[in-house]
């Protein structure tokens, strides 16, 4: 049991240092518009925001699918002469269940011309928050503290205790470090993405990926955003594990890396399995967002994306 709680600590302490300067390098952040979730991308190098035009629309329309709205009003764009819609482009980002997927963007001026054709009384407010969200980049540019302390805004005003937003972005650094490491092996970002975090899933809880969100009655919802923090801290040193078994044995190949996966996996299947004979009690259990908030369930990503 002892041991269990140190391997914890250790990987929970290494990622508290780096929280501050690495989480927030992440280009991908979902950012808060009156509580409505809109998935946004900083380009460095054009130094500027892309944004999520379905997840716009959703806010601004409140249609339950925004997906159909904006192909309709592409199609009325293009009719009317515009070339508006044809100079967006497509960028991946977070879909609502947990996998990264094209989705069409567009920038703050594009994203301001498409609001004029939107009839909505949110239209602008929603230009005042384009602003705000302008300027608080240039801020975290300056002082990249200020970006965590915004995510940690975001997460709360969803609704989740200090103490899970706490375990759940330290659980984005550690995944950032396999995935980099996946990266370096030669694995492929998408599927074979998804085929070893399967791996590692299986061997620390006893469940696939989908079987686990079977258990949590979850579709199209992130898994991860429906852990306890307990759930969270497993898989974290189960990703950890992985990683730093990959830097020792350096795998070549899908086989090798799935193999190293269901190592690191098992190495929090034991502290798992020692933390519930001592307790007594399950860990992965169907608990899910609903009781794992104190003021309730959070307003998801718009799921048609």
């Amino acid at each position: 049991m002892y041991l269990a709680f140190v391997l914890l600590s250790l990987i929970a302490s290494k990622v508290m240092v780096k929280k501050d300067k690495e989480i927030m390098k992440q280009e991908n952040k979902i950012q808060l518009f009156q509580e409505s979730c809109i998935r946004t991308h900083w380009d460095e190098e054009q130094g500027k925001w892309y944004f999520s035009i379905i997840d716009v629309i959703a806010v601004l329309t409140e249609s339950a699918r925004p997906r159909k709205y904006w192909n309709a009003l592409k199609g009325k764009l293009e009719a009317e002469g515009s070339e508006l819609s044809q100079n967006m482009g497509q960028l991946k980002m977070l879909a609502a269940d947990g996998k990264m997927r094209k989705t069409d963007v567009a920038d703050t001026e594009q994203l301001l011309r498409l609001i004029q054709s939107i009839s909505s009384p949110k239209a602008e407010p929603f230009k005042q928050w384009l602003a705000k969200v302008g300027y608080e980049r240039i801020e975290e540019t300056e002082d990249p503290e200020l970006a965590f302390d915004r995510a940690m805004g975001t997460y709360l005003k969803k609704g989740y205790s200090k103490e899970w937003i706490n375990q759940r972005l330290k659980s984005i650094e550690v995944r950032k470090e396999l995935t980099d490491e996946w990266q370096g092996r030669g694995m492929k970002e998408g599927l074979e993405y998804a085929i070893l975090t399967n791996e590692i899933t299986k061997a620390w809880s006893g469940k696939s990926v989908k079987n686990y969100k079977k258990l949590k009655d979850l579709k199209k919802e992130n898994l991860r955003d429906n852990m306890s923090n307990l759930e969270l801290v497993l898989n974290m040193l189960a990703e950890a594990s992985t990683t730093e078994i990959s830097k020792e044995k350096k795998p070549k190949g899908l086989d090798e890396n799935k193999d190293v996966a269901r190592k690191g996996g098992n190495a929090a299947k034991q502290a798992r399995l020692e933390i519930e004979k001592q307790t007594g009690k399950p860990i992965v259990t169907s608990q899910n967002t609903i009781n794992i908030l104190k003021n309730g369930k959070p307003k998801s990503i718009e799921k048609d994306i």
